[in-house]
């Protein structure tokens, strides 16, 4: 398919202690960012860098970054799709704005930090090796219902020899086979729930209905407002959500976090109910199953000790406790105090360096299975061989 390329590589300001694409892109709440064409080489820098990849609202996005730079290439589709022109005029290219809501930008991350750490020693401790972690803003939809674009999706073009597909809306989904096709693909139950969560959004709520449960101060461009003297609220955004089919509490609050922009979401499972046992001493007990008591105390707890940005906080440490963050370098000790670079030392000031080790990661095959949303896909059967 013929791509039409903007122009070149351009760059927009932002340090590492403010966004970290290598930590965000990973820790579980997009699933789409893919590394492609590993060896692209830097002249400037002299090495290969990585570049993630995704397709965001009609078009193909790349992304690399440096230690004061997120620089971001756009690729649109030589075709002017549905919903390319439903999201952004193709003449009018508003990247910029799209990749400052969708890392939620406005929002000063190096101040957070120092306000979560003031207020709490365990997130003092835990936040410097985990600097630049933001929530993403997200479309509602793909919060909900994710992973389904290869097979939905419209294609948009490819970046070497991988295909690049955008996400399906809940029309596409909509159709009397696409339960059975779903099931074919390996959704299992989750089949059911995606096909009538989709039917129920494009055919019996309103045009827009799930931008209207948004967080106001976290909309960017949209025509959807909430109805005349009505204000959406975090806990009416979330009763709304769990009226879905299959909608539980903890995905009604991932999808308030990451596609509604309520920050003081926290998305409580088995892994978050840990840590607040081990870190918080929040009362045990023997069942791994939560009742809305517990539930409520946890979320309520934890909004208690950071306030309305309670969910951007617990995601620091849920990403702390990954696994697959586990050989992180060497922590960034001047992050707290909004320095990010040692080529800022000033004379006569002593400030301590941060040693970094460049590591390749794949984001597409990243696991974060705890902060995965209800309707992931399910895991692949692996073959264990016996012992001898």
């Amino acid at each position: 398919m013929a791509m039409k390329r903007a122009a070149d590589w351009q760059k927009l300001p932002v340090t590492l202690a403010e966004l970290c694409i290598d930590t965000t892109l990973r820790c579980g709440q997009s699933f789409r960012w893919r590394k492609i064409n590993d060896e692209w080489y830097s002249r400037r820098l002299g090495r290969f860098e990585v570049v993630l990849t995704c397709a965001l609202h009609g078009r193909i996005l790349s992304l690399k970054q440096d230690s004061q730079h997120l620089h971001y290439q756009t690729t649109w589709p030589s075709f002017r799709s549905e919903l390319a022109a439903r999201s952004v005029s193709i003449a009018e290219d508003d990247t910029e704005d799209l990749l400052r809501h969708y890392f939620s930008l406005r929002l000063n991350l190096a101040e957070l930090y120092q306000q979560w750490s003031r207020a709490d020693p365990n997130f003092a401790k835990k936040a410097p090796e985990f600097a630049g972690v933001r929530i993403l803003s997200q479309d509602a939809w793909e919060a909900l219902v994710h992973k389904l674009c290869i097979h939905y999706g419209p294609l948009l073009g490819h970046v070497g020899d991988d295909p690049i597909h955008d996400f399906p809306t809940p029309e596409s989904l909509s159709g009397p086979n696409v339960e059975s096709h779903l099931r074919e693909l390996g959704f299992g139950y989750r089949a059911k729930y995606i096909a009538q969560t989709a039917r129920v959004i494009a055919k019996e709520k309103p045009a827009g209905w799930l931008e209207t449960l948004r967080n106001p101060e976290s909309v960017m461009k949209t025509s959807v407002k909430a109805a005349a003297g009505k204000s959406p609220t975090y806990k009416a955004a979330h009763e709304e959500l769990l009226a879905l089919t299959g909608v539980g509490p903890k995905v009604a609050d991932c999808v308030c976090l990451m596609g509604l922009g309520w920050g003081e979401s926290v998305p409580v499972d088995t892994h978050v109910w840990q840590i607040a046992q081990r870190d918080y001493k929040m009362g045990k007990t023997k069942t791994k199953t939560f009742n809305k008591a517990m539930y409520d105390a946890v979320g309520d707890h934890f909004r208690g000790i950071w306030g309305s940005y309670a969910g951007w906080a617990h995601s620091v440490l849920f990403t702390a406790d990954l696994k697959s963050f586990a050989d992180r370098p060497p922590k960034l000790e001047t992050v707290l105090n909004g320095q990010v670079s040692p080529e800022e030392e000033k004379p006569g000031k002593t400030t301590k360096k941060r040693v970094r080790t460049e590591k390749v990661v794949d984001v597409k095959s990243e696991q974060a299975d705890a902060y995965m949303l209800d309707m992931e896909l399910p895991a692949k059967r692996r073959r264990t061989r016996r012992r001898p």
